[in-house]
């Protein structure tokens, strides 16, 4: 017979330079769909109801944009691409006609 014991787990936010995940606390009504579809598990539930999910494990992040394409309200996540990683286009100079 095995006793169930209750257990505290501690998570501490793992710093890392990329910044995957831009949250607006304005929109985020905290329900958490993003951290349930997150394929990489980089966040966790906020502990504080209402409020956006920690992002944990930030340079573990694929970039693939599920969070914010299942987030019920739109713009309430803001996903970033690192600086090395965006596109830039430059616009082509016309040559003077002669």
């Amino acid at each position: 017979m095995s006793k169930e014991r209750e257990q505290d787990w501690k998570v501490s936010v793992i710093p890392c330079s990329a910044t995957p995940l831009i949250f607006d606390e304005s929109l985020c009504v905290g329900c958490n769909t993003c951290a349930n579809i997150c394929q990489c598990d980089i966040m966790i539930p906020n502990p504080e109801k209402g409020k956006h999910p920690i992002v944990a494990f930030p340079g573990e992040c694929y970039y693939c944009g599920a969070c914010v394409m299942v987030c019920p309200r739109p713009g309430a996540i803001d996903l970033q691409h690192p600086v090395m990683n965006r596109a830039k286009f430059v616009p082509v100079k016309e040559e003077p006609k002669q």
